[in-house]
């Protein structure tokens, strides 16, 4: 049975099952309501956001504290914090998907076929969502104003160690949806943080649609090696950034790229697009490591260096530690870059083939050199002359993200309303019989 904390959505006395079944209820109510229902009850979702801020902060340094005394490591905490900021910036993510376009019912591919018959096909809810994650309380916000919006219920498992500020954020959000007729078992937590309860939110294939992990490779791995229910994988991947000599050519060159690599690294250093490994040629290392370094030390980034960027360093009276062969392939999540000298494009490209899937950049000025790039690397997102950091559903236009999927299957890249739908075929008639 499934334990809580007062005020969560997760009553004390239900199984997983039984949330399932009330969430399954909750989406049939979900995928039928009227676009204008649903922004009301996201708007009042934001403002209860800002009205109830000091209850969540106060929640959430509860979290903070027993994350500390439990060592939890430097990246998992700055996922965990919520600052006054951070949670206005939560609830201005909550008002613009409202201001994005509702995909439920939007009908794609009308033909009208030789009998006469008109075939379309229509954006539907997948249904109830269970999503797993560690640490971010933001998530919990998140895909449960994306799932409303896109007319699902979700279960949410979220780690223990963010059970405090959960609690507090799914009661917040559930009275607000009940507020605009929306049911509040839309959105449920698993407060439990047994990991029995998991495994059977990842076998209710007949009330769960789709599985949404959100965390590192082991939690990844567990859901796909254990689940019934469909998993869609993201998340987790190695960045690369491939510097090209052609980019670095004058003063005012390098000074932009040694900008887009520390923002790459360290604007949000335990974000799955943080840059991980950068990929230089001889040339382009000679030209632009010792400035790029600079700004890298300056910020507190540890640099392991291959051989040659290590002597080229050294050379430079500047510091790295020597990589090892751990350091590439290795998704770090904090302050810490690996540097891989690469002969050309063609040798970044097959580094990346071994590494990459997630996001992964080139800076150029030779546009043959970015689209080759483009077309071969095999990555959730590809990026030209920009920050890896604009690998994120609101940079992207979409507003917020459940996750950033790594597989090819139904969803690539950040999933947010859209990806969140799926399709069903409307055939319309006059009598028609198949002969």
């Amino acid at each position: 049975m499934t334990s809580t904390l007062p005020g969560s959505r997760s009553a004390s006395l239900l199984s997983v099952r039984q949330m399932a079944i009330q969430a399954r209820r909750a989406g049939r109510v979900l995928g039928t309501l009227p676009t204008l229902q649903k922004n009301a009850a996201l708007s009042e979702v934001a403002a209860q956001l800002r009205a109830n801020a000091e209850q969540i902060l106060t929640a959430n340094a509860e979290d903070m504290r027993a994350a500390r005394a439990a060592g939890l490591g430097e990246a998992l905490i700055d996922r965990l914090t919520l600052t006054p900021e951070r949670l206005a910036a939560v609830a201005a993510d909550v008002e613009n998907v409202v201001t994005l376009p509702d995909p439920v019912g939007e009908t794609l591919g009308e033909v009208t076929r030789p009998n006469g018959l008109h075939v379309s096909r229509r954006r539907v809810p997948l249904g109830v969502l269970g999503v797993i994650y560690e640490s971010r309380p933001n998530v919990t916000v998140d895909v449960a104003t994306l799932a409303i919006k896109s007319g699902n219920a979700v279960i949410l498992r979220g780690g223990k160690e963010t059970a405090h500020s959960n609690a507090v954020l799914v009661r917040v959000i559930g009275e607000a949806l009940a507020q605009h007729g929306i049911p509040a078992d839309a959105v449920q937590v698993i407060s439990d943080p047994d990991r029995a309860r998991m495994l059977e939110l990842l076998r209710l294939d007949d009330l769960v649609d789709a599985i949404i992990p959100r965390g590192g490779a082991g939690l990844h791995r567990f859901c796909v090696e254990n689940a019934t229910v469909p998993v869609i994988v993201g998340g987790v991947g190695v960045v690369h950034l491939y510097l090209d000599e052609s980019y670095v050519q004058d003063a005012a060159g390098i000074q932009s790229a040694a900008e887009l690599i520390l923002n790459s690294k360290v604007q949000r250093p335990s974000a799955c697009n943080a840059l991980d490994t950068l990929l230089l040629t001889e040339a382009s290392a000679r030209l632009a490591l010792p400035s790029v370094a600079r700004e890298l030390f300056a910020a507190g980034v540890e640099l392991r260096a291959d051989p040659l960027t290590f002597k080229l360093l050294e050379e430079h009276q500047l510091a790295a530690t020597a990589a090892t062969p751990n350091d590439f392939g290795t998704e770090f999540l904090a302050l810490t870059l690996s540097l891989k000298t690469v002969a050309n494009l063609d040798e970044a490209l097959d580094f990346i083939a071994e590494y990459g899937n997630h996001t992964d950049a080139i800076l150029t000025r030779d546009e043959r050199q970015a689209e080759l790039f483009v077309q071969n690397v095999d990555s959730a997102a590809v990026m030209v002359n920009a920050s890896t950091r604009f690998n994120d559903g609101a940079q992207l236009g979409l507003g917020a993200e459940v996750a950033v999927s790594t597989q090819k299957l139904h969803a690539r890249g950040p999933m947010a309303l859209a990806e969140l739908t799926t399709m069903k075929w409307v055939v319309r008639g006059e009598g028609q019989i198949r002969v």
